[in-house]
């Protein structure tokens, strides 16, 4: 049985199809779906789209994120997230979450119009990539330009509590224009002074807890997790030249 709903209306951010269910018990109204959340979320599989709009029946908006790291994209990478928002839109997506900058910190509003126009229609919010602009303003001017329905924003603080009073400025200077979504950070204890302090009638959450798995492993020797980069801007990609040198060394190891 799911909980009772609220005036204001609580995305949770999920990454499996039991924390979609979940949240949708709980009384979540929409879901963003997302994978490597540990990793500020990327695009989810096929087939995890196709089983999360199987198992509930709130809206699920997927998030359309090639990689972690940070924002700029390549022609190669915008090619990508141009086919997942069509292949989203096939599965049964309510909406995708997307965030494209420049360079010099601005919007990306030829790549945002472009995956809006790959959507068909469904509505396309801009996740917290908002945060990281250089002008908020000018930010939410581009969005509404290019046909962006929702932002998602701690205010550009380090959470939504800290940002409360600027997201409420974002809100008014969105007007009709743009649905402005409070997230980063907001918890049980202070979910309800974001609300009053905001403004905002949709809110962001995760609302987890740890779980562990099952097994019991034979060999605590094997670590595959690793730690990501501390700069939140990085990412790792394949290196030519040490593949190259790989590469040589197993033909002269052969010989």
């Amino acid at each position: 049985m799911s909980a009772p709903s609220s005036p204001i209306l609580v995305e949770a951010c999920v990454d499996s199809v039991e924390s979609a269910i979940a949240a949708e018990r709980g009384g979540a109204r929409r879901l963003e779906l997302c994978d490597a959340l540990f990793d500020g979320g990327t695009t989810p599989s096929a087939g995890m789209i196709a089983a999360v709009k199987a198992a509930v029946g709130i809206p699920v908006l997927v998030m359309l994120r090639p990689r972690g790291g940070g924002f700029v994209y390549s022609d190669a990478e915008a090619d990508v997230m141009r086919r997942d928002a069509e292949m989203a839109a096939t599965l049964g997506a309510d909406g995708v979450v997307v965030g494209a900058l420049q360079p010099d910190a601005r919007v990306d509003e030829r790549r945002t119009r472009a995956l809006v126009d790959a959507c068909r229609g469904l509505p396309v919010t801009f996740h917290r990539a908002f945060d990281l602009v250089r002008d908020r303003y000018e930010a939410l001017d581009a969005l509404a330009s290019a046909g962006v329905t929702r932002v998602l924003t701690s205010g550009g603080a380090r959470n939504a509590l800290v940002g409360a009073d600027e997201i409420g400025a974002i809100v008014t200077a969105a007007g009709s224009r743009l649905i402005v979504v409070a997230g980063g950070g907001i918890r049980e204890e202070n979910v309800a002074e974001v609300v009053r302090r905001s403004g905002v009638r949709e809110i962001h959450i995760r609302g987890t807890k740890l779980r562990h798995t099952t097994m019991s492993p034979a060999n605590d020797a094997v670590h595959l997790r690793k730690l990501l980069p501390d700069d939140e801007g990085a990412w790792e990609e394949t290196d030519e030249g040490r593949v190259r040198a790989f590469v040589a060394r197993v033909s002269e190891a052969a010989r």
